[in-house]
């Protein structure tokens, strides 16, 4: 099998695509042949060993892929051989074929597209988690969401809308805003040209938004959080744009708001269960139309270190896959 190895976590150029043999799974274990694996923002800082998640080396990047069991372990009952499967495994995806724990294996309904598999998982279990979940979203609530033409963005809004919500989405250029008016926003603020807190302040006539998904962080987080509505929510995703801010928790008094931690991948192996049946729920909306990875562009999976220098560029609207 070829995969991309990383043996010094000092960033993309140090990459290889190497040979290596074919494993065997274990046990509890199952041999997948790749079809398609999408890039997400963990997958730059693992191989500069910025992520917390710090694997043994050497190791095989991509944290989320979609393809076919090869082979299975002897103590793996509900998969078979020739099934078509999505995981989100970490590590293992950048290649031909990878070992990956049965448990996180997600088995995908007949004629699931490979790519839209890989693009699946991470960014529609994680916004359902915080605005279903954790936020509580009701309907004719408003939604803010910020980052909002990325991959968890993107879903936010699509799961916001399909949970009746009204959704104002913020991106960074009139192109990504324009993404998010095709993903169903009622309305879009473009950050780099416009007052963040006047636009929230106009679009919700004083009000605020009640729920704020926030996967970016940085200089944008207090403005966002100085808008909030009355007992609103504010969800902590991510750092996308590098510093983690520091929030006045004055604010949080004065507005009766909220600060919640949104954190996918623990409440997956905490309360498994709740997580499957979630998951049952989103393929659910695939199959009946309401939700739909948006693809940025697929790129041949030779080609990771070009797909890393787009992502990093922050050019990327949706997802972007590797393909087979």
């Amino acid at each position: 099998m070829k995969v991309w190895l990383c043996e010094n976590p000092v960033g993309v150029e140090a990459l290889k695509w190497a040979e290596l043999p074919t494993p065997q799974p274990g046990p509890d274990e199952v041999l997948i042949e790749i079809k398609a694996a999408s890039l997400n923002f963990p997958d730059i800082l693992i191989v500069q060993n910025k992520y917390q998640m710090k694997p043994s080396l050497p190791f095989v990047p991509g944290s989320e892929y979609a393809g076919v069991i090869q082979a299975i372990g002897s103590e793996v009952k509900h998969l078979t051989v020739g099934q078509s499967v999505a995981c989100l495994s970490g590590t293992g995806g950048f290649g031909t074929h990878t070992l990956a724990p049965a448990k996180l294996c997600v088995p995908l309904p007949p004629q699931f597209p490979m790519v839209d598999a890989a693009a699946f998982i991470m960014i529609y279990a994680t916004s359902y988690h915080a605005l279903v979940d954790r936020a509580e979203l009701k309907v004719g609530e408003t939604v803010l969401v910020l980052g909002a033409a990325g991959g968890v963005g993107s879903a936010a809004i699509q799961i916001a809308k399909a949970m009746g919500a009204r959704v104002i989405a913020a991106a960074s250029t009139q192109a990504k805003c324009d993404l998010c008016k095709k993903l169903g926003a009622d309305e879009v603020i473009n950050y780099s040209q416009d007052n963040l807190r006047d636009q929230i302040k106009l679009l919700t006539q004083g009000k605020g938004p009640d729920v704020i998904y926030d996967p970016v962080g940085g200089d944008f987080a207090e403005p966002a959080f100085r808008s909030i509505a009355w007992r609103g929510r504010y969800l902590v995703v991510g750092f996308a744009a590098g510093p983690i801010p520091s929030l006045p928790l004055n604010l949080a008094l004065l507005k009766g708001a909220s600060i919640v931690g949104v954190f996918w991948g623990d409440f997956a192996k905490r309360e498994p269960k709740a997580n499957a049946e979630m998951m049952a729920t989103l393929l659910e909306w695939y199959g009946s139309g309401k939700i739909k990875p948006p693809i940025d562009s697929t790129v041949n999976m030779e080609n990771l270190p070009q797909a890393y220098s787009r992502m990093g560029s922050r050019e990327v609207m949706g997802k972007l896959v590797l393909v087979n």
